[in-house]
């Protein structure tokens, strides 16, 4: 069976982003802030991924899924791509630099400045930024200093006066200030990287060394994030994951980035200090580094440097209303964020927060934003007399420490706290409001395949389902009670859910599509994912179609199937799609001989969401919703500008089809919820 490796397959994702950048169709902010994107993706890939590879050589493991190698050839394969990818990196921000110059944008750096402009930044450098830098001389006498992989550094190399002597030391960028200072003079504007302030004033810096010459080059470090809970029982989960996220940030380094132009004494220096090897851990870039930054790059105040803001949609169903939870619990609604506005489920829970019917509320959070209004909806509700329960999955990596924050808050406050379940990240996204209506309770549900996180809402685009159905409430309710027991494993007819059901079912859905096939009945597969990792799904996709049905993915990210491969996957095609949002939902369309099945879903394929995580899906049943997920699938397979073709080769190729006008998926579907909504209120004229 043929797979694309994972890792590889990620490289590939990640140079759809850097593709963004690229393009000259993309406003040139939004092309920096792309390259930004690129940079924090790549950041977490070493701290994951390639930490992951490193721990299997470590072990003297030899294979890998999806490659034909070893673990050690993986790594340098690995390296070879990102050395290829920071070329063009690197090319494409030389590029965008001289297009804004074209519209009186310039890039200041120490060589460059006149002198007006040099005061300006001298008094900003001895006002403000000289007293956050902490200059730290290295000598052998005193132990290397303890670096944060989060932060960039200055390595600065002194040459004294009348010596042959050559001092190192080490400058933290300091990050209480934006990393660019803008300046403008007359119809130009200017800006600068607080490096280049910090280099430009080295000087004043090191003054009490008599030096003749000064050098500074940036540099960076990745360290493996994995989190190692012991299982000391003596000591609660709770302390295990602090201490956890303490070690971490003491972690293996596993990447080292630096300026090209660093000179080998001084690389050679911080290579050993950190305990790296050159070569397969030591990446050469440009002068600058930690391009995250860039995605707060500024726009000057110029509109058309960036996308045009696409104000997030009413929902046609949910106008004029004085009760969402009336509405919902007499219609299901499907809400496509951030086409749709997320404030509708937050203003849901605050309704519940204050209704008198409401008598619980209960959610599973993953990821929650730092000052969340979900969090404060349901610390409301707890002051309203409401039974709050929340459980939290303390293991979302990089959001541990906010989880444990809002968790001890909410706790503080009344509600019932649980952390997730022993042995099982909890991945899903649901809430549950009960309430009793004339004598009867009644559950709403609100099934999503995104976090409840504000934020990300406005830029990674989910799909969310509230319903009364009791088929699907009362499932949920069992999902609940399993989350606050751990023990009630609960029988589900309707639910995907993980790690009971999930993989049986779709792997039957799959079998029923391969049935009608053999049968001459109609068949097919249309499946919208952020990542096809899992070898039995993607197995038993080769096998569907080997056996004639036809099967469409849109993947977003790591997918390690192969398409169009004789014998093996002839009838399956595979694209991604990169925008200015970020394909986050997930669903799936099963034939079914003519009457087709859907179903959204928290869970990717792949193995830890399939068998190790609490996952739910659930099965769209009315007419409409379904007729719009077709829509969505529809739009985005017929997208001919930002849609690519994920293939064997990796070569990312825009997808092209037999359409003659241009279709961008995303705007198209903005343009299909504005048009809904005109009809609603050409119907509702006082909407």
């Amino acid at each position: 069976m043929e797979l694309v490796n994972r890792e590889l397959s990620w490289l590939s994702f990640n140079e759809r982003v850097l593709q963004e950048a690229m393009d000259e169709n993309v406003p040139l902010v939004e092309r920096m802030r792309f390259l930004g994107i690129y940079s924090n993706n790549m950041d977490e890939f070493f701290r994951v991924r390639v930490a992951n590879v490193k721990r299997i050589i470590s072990i003297k493991k030899n294979t890998v899924q999806g490659y034909n190698g070893t673990a050690s050839e993986l790594l340098e394969d690995i390296r070879s791509v990102v050395l290829k990818q920071q070329e063009m990196f690197e090319a494409t921000y030389k590029e965008i630099l001289q297009e804004l110059e074209t519209i009186n944008i310039y890039q200041l750096t120490e060589k460059n400045l006149s002198h007006s402009q040099r005061v300006e930044v001298a008094n900003f450098f001895h006002a403000d930024l000289k007293h956050e830098i902490v200059p730290i001389i290295l000598d052998a006498k005193n132990p290397f200093p303890k670096l944060r992989d989060k932060n960039i550094y200055l390595a600065v190399r002194l040459e004294k006066e009348n010596s042959k002597k050559v001092i190192f030391a080490l400058i933290q960028i300091p990050t209480t200030f934006p990393r660019f200072y803008q300046m403008q003079e007359g119809k130009s504007s200017y800006f600068m990287l607080i490096d280049d302030i910090i280099r430009l004033h080295l000087d004043s810096i090191f003054t009490i060394f008599d030096v003749k010459d000064m050098e500074a080059y940036t540099f960076k470090f990745t360290r493996d994030a994995e989190l190692n809970l012991d299982d000391d029982l003596s000591v609660s989960f709770i302390e295990k994951m602090e201490q956890s996220l303490q070690n971490r940030k003491k972690g293996e380094p596993v990447r080292f980035v630096y300026d090209h132009k660093m000179p080998n004494d001084l690389k050679n220096y911080l290579l050993k200090s950190l305990n790296l090897k050159s070569g397969i851990n030591a990446i050469p870039g440009g002068r600058y580094h930690n391009f995250k930054d860039f995605a707060d790059f500024p726009d000057f105040g110029k509109k058309e440097l960036v996308y045009a803001k696409l104000k997030p949609l009413d929902h046609p169903d949910l106008l004029n209303t004085k009760s969402y939870l009336d509405i919902f619990s007499n219609k299901d609604v499907l809400l496509h964020f951030p086409y749709q506005k997320f404030d509708y489920v937050v203003d849901t829970i605050r309704e519940a927060a204050i209704d008198p019917t409401v008598k619980s509320i209960k959610i599973n959070v993953y990821r929650v934003a730092h000052n969340s209004q979900i969090m404060n909806a349901l610390l409301n509700a707890v002051s309203n007399g409401k039974e709050v329960v929340v459980i939290f999955e303390l293991q979302a990596r990089f959001d541990e420490e906010n989880n444990l924050y809002w968790a001890e808050r909410m706790k503080e406050q009344g509600a019932k706290v649980i952390y997730g379940i022993q042995g099982l990240k909890v991945h899903s996204k649901l809430l549950k409001i009960a309430r009793v209506v004339k004598g009867k309770e009644q559950i709403i549900a609100f099934i999503g395949t995104g976090n409840f996180h504000e934020k990300t809402a406005k830029i990674y685009s989910d799909v969310g389902y509230f319903t009364a159905n009791p088929a699907i409430t009362q499932e949920v309710r069992k999902v609940f009670r399993l989350m606050e027991n751990n023990i009630e494993r609960g029988v589900y007819r309707n639910l995907l859910v993980s790690p009971f059901n999930n993989r049986r079912k779709l792997t039957g859905l799959i079998q029923q599509e391969i049935n009608n096939a053999k049968k001459g009945l109609p068949s097919g597969i249309c499946i919208k994912i952020n990542n096809l990792v899992d070898v039995k799904m993607i197995d038993k996709l080769y096998q569907a179609s080997q056996a004639g049905v036809n099967i469409k993915l849109n993947v977003r990210g790591v997918c390690c199937l192969v398409p169009g491969i004789k014998n093996q996957s002839e009838r399956i095609e595979v694209i991604g799609i990169v925008d200015r949002f970020l394909e986050h939902a997930r669903f799936f369309i099963f034939e079914n001989n003519g009457d087709p099945l859907y179903f959204i879903s928290s869970a990717d394929w792949m193995e830890r969401n399939l068998d190790k995580r609490i996952e739910v899906g659930a099965p769209i049943l009315d007419k409409v919703l379904q007729n719009e997920l077709q829509t969505i699938f529809g739009l985005q397979w017929s997208d001919n500008q930002k849609s690519r073709e994920v293939d064997k080769k990796l070569k990312n190729k825009y997808h092209k089809n037999k359409l003659d006008v241009p279709v961008r998926s995303q705007m198209a579907l903005y343009e299909y919820y504005r048009n809904q909504l005109d009809i609603a209120n050409q119907i509702l004229p006082d909407a």
